[in-house]
């Protein structure tokens, strides 16, 4: 049967975990969010200024940190089995930060402020160490590829895990308990990676929220045919639902080259490896390190791992001198980061606690139903769909491509819920009362009327009271912030943020002064490292 029909197997398995002798077997599930948040002046436009240096090293803090650019805000909360503590400590990051920034704001929008062209992108400082370094030439190696102002771009990364307890279990009810639970763990997250590729289509249409810009994003180049004008410094695509996620936004047409394989990890490993070793002609034309300066780390295919672009990744946390690969090779699948999510403006924290119980109630669905391995020829088409989604998500003649017929977003997409609600079902045997299954019937609307998705909502308020985007933002990013400054933080996580300001800043001094070789020795034999395997070094565990 089709993975989106409820197969017997699923049921099977639904019904299984569902026992009373059971119940105990799913576990709570973990998560953790990493949200983005551009730094912009009072008239909306990128901040010019450095991170504050009252909220802590960006290189060492666990929590408030920065993604490509200087003022590109990055908040990291604790792994957490309750959404509504991870809500409560990113909240109070906002908090914590808004006592330090002055008149400046934080852009509550993927799509980001007004820019001046790509040096108003101010590339992140880490600092004179050679991970700080590294960090830094990385970044400029985005900008000498891709520009900055693509990197100006903000979104939400969500990353889920599940107990050993649950792997433990499910491994007995799927009769594999001689497969190695590393090994049978991390099988299962790539399946549930595939199914999440098959239908990440169904996210961007329910989350997606950013089907406008700024005209200055687009540094004199001219709009697609796709986009209208509306005002005078603001186009829109009228049935967008991620510009972030579409060609615009985080793409790259040398790594589409890769066709990174999902089906084993293996083949995971092995690619990333190759991307990172070999040479790309065009990348190789723009230098490395020319007239005593740093352009890029290298000029291969991807720098380092983390260049690599996608909706969802298999992710192990690496010990002192792993590669994210190595760590996946050697001890397997942790976790998995969703990727595609963008910052919905009218949520004060971009996302709130309904979007994650439904995202955990899809994952465990992702997870739990059949994943068969992916072809090459399926891959295209499932890039198709999603493409088709972010540029016309809510065209109601779109048809998308399941199973060789054509189907629109309601009728596929209300079956695709049918079934995240009974797994929602099953999460809901742990709670007090139904939030899973509340959360999965709130989605059923916005599958009827797309003026219901984020997107939907912003471009209609866009149109309805005639504001220009970036205004509209910073209405928002100012409503934001006064709220924020007035709330009070955690007296416990208030101790924790000042002290971890001190201690950050005391361990990248740290760092800096137990440096004992040159930066291009360091670059060596960090590179040297990343291209062997960690599996014949890896102690038993």
């Amino acid at each position: 049967m089709g993975c989106c029909l409820l197969s017997d197997s699923l049921a099977s398995l639904i019904e299984r975990l569902t026992e009373p002798a059971r119940r105990g077997l799913i576990g709570r599930l973990r998560r953790g969010i990493e949200k983005e948040g551009l730094r912009v002046d009072p008239a909306g436009r990128i901040a010019s200024t450095p991170h504050p240096a009252a909220l802590g090293s960006k290189l060492t803090h666990p929590h408030i940190t920065t993604d490509y650019s200087e003022a590109l805000l990055e908040y990291i909360t604790p792994v957490y089995s309750r959404p509504a503590d991870a809500m409560a400590f990113l909240a109070d990051l906002h908090r914590f930060s808004y006592r330090y920034l002055g008149s400046e704001l934080i852009w509550p929008a993927s799509m980001p402020a007004r820019l001046d062209g790509n040096d108003s992108v101010s590339i992140a400082d880490y600092g004179a160490s050679n991970v700080g370094t590294m960090k830094h030439v990385y970044r400029r190696g985005l900008d000498v590829r891709y520009g900055r102002i693509m990197q100006a771009i903000a979104g939400v990364h969500y990353n889920v895990s599940l107990p050993d307890d649950f792997w433990q279990r499910l491994r007995e009810l799927d009769g594999a308990i001689d497969t190695p639970l590393n090994d049978y763990r991390s099988a299962r997250y790539f399946g549930l990676i595939r199914n999440f590729r098959r239908h990440s289509w169904l996210l961007l249409y329910l989350f997606g929220a950013s089907p406008a810009l700024d005209r200055s994003f687009l540094a004199g180049g001219e709009a697609p045919d796709r986009f209208e004008a509306l005002g005078d410094e603001t186009l829109v695509s009228p049935h967008a639902t991620s510009l972030r996620m579409s060609d615009l936004g985080y793409q790259n047409k040398v790594q589409a080259q890769l066709k990174i394989c999902f089906n084993s990890l293996s083949n995971y490993v092995n690619t990333l490896r190759h991307a990172i070793s070999t040479p790309w002609p065009a990348y190789q034309a723009l230098g490395v390190h020319e007239g005593g300066e740093w352009r890029q780390l290298n000029a291969n295919i991807l720098q380092i791992e983390n260049e690599y672009y996608s909706d969802i990744r298999p992710k192990r946390v690496a010990r002192h001198g792993e590669t994210p690969s190595q760590a996946l090779e050697a001890r397997g699948v942790e976790y998995i980061e969703v990727r595609c999510l963008d910052l919905n403006p009218l949520l004060t924290l971009g996302i709130d606690e309904q979007q994650i119980r439904f995202l955990d109630a899809f994952l465990m669905w992702c997870l739990l139903s059949e994943s068969p391995w992916i072809p090459d020829e399926e891959c295209d088409r499932l890039d198709d769909n999603r493409r088709l989604v972010v540029e016309r998500g809510r065209d109601p003649e779109l048809r998308l491509t399941h199973h060789g017929r054509q189907r629109s977003i309601a009728d596929w997409g209300g079956e695709i819920l049918g079934e995240v609600g009974q797994v929602a079902d099953l999460l809901d045997l742990l709670e007090e009362g139904s939030p899973h299954g509340e959360a999965v019937r709130a989605m059923r609307p916005r599958l009827d009327d797309p003026s219901l998705t984020p997107s939907g909502a912003l471009l209609d308020r866009l149109r309805e009271r005639g504001e220009e985007f970036s205004d509209a933002m910073l209405a928002i990013a100012r409503e934001q912030a006064e709220r924020l400054r007035e709330e009070p933080m955690d007296p416990a996580r208030e101790a924790l943020f000042d002290q971890l300001v001190a201690t950050s800043h005391q361990q990248q001094g740290d760092i800096e002064a137990a440096d004992t070789e040159g930066f291009d020795d360091f670059l060596a034999h960090y590179f040297t490292r990343a291209r062997e395997s960690r599996l014949s070094n890896e102690e038993a565990s």
